[in-house]
């Protein structure tokens, strides 16, 4: 179904609550009343600053920020997460490293927990490429609640999808 495009590969039953949440119309209120504060993370600056703060506290030692920003070319459905990029560049006879990290610009409205969990994952790619166990474990420590955010994140967009085509 269309509706739950960002749900897939969830089990029929867990999609057929939500189709009962969507047509009862209590998707958005309980989105709202589970994620009320809202991020004060508004510019490029401000992003970099959150993320290199993520940063600092759980991967301290990895490959240093070159760029962090709000996206707005960025397809949600293809990117729901922002992109991570690695760039190498040979700089006098040395090869220096560099990770960009690029966030749609749609997350810039969205609720604290919610952007806090997509820079969770991009910074868990620095150091795990690919979505294996290695890579969810180190979401988890970052995260607690990593799992139910991605989850609720999902929630979000398809209410935000259902939103725009009111």
């Amino acid at each position: 179904m269309e509706t739950l495009k960002y749900l897939t590969g969830y089990p029929p039953p867990l999609l057929d609550r939500v189709r009962q949440l969507i047509d009862q119309g209590r998707l958005r209120p309980m989105l709202a009343e589970k994620y009320r504060d809202a991020h004060a993370v508004r510019n490029d600056g401000q992003l970099y600053d959150y993320v290199q703060a993520l940063k600092e506290q759980h991967l301290r030692r990895s490959v240093p920020l070159g760029k962090v920003l709000y996206d707005g070319k960025l397809q949600v459905m293809k990117h729901a997460l922002g992109t991570h990029t690695a760039i190498s560049r040979v700089h006098g006879g040395k090869l220096k490293a560099s990770r960009e990290i690029r966030i749609a610009t749609v997350f810039r409205d969205a609720p604290a927990d919610f952007l806090r969990m997509i820079v969770v994952h991009e910074l868990a790619h620095i150091k795990e490429a690919e979505h294996n166990k290695a890579f969810y474990q180190l979401c988890r420590h970052m995260e607690p609640e990593y799992h139910q955010l991605e989850f609720d994140l999902r929630l979000y967009l398809t209410q935000r999808d259902l939103d725009d085509r009111d």
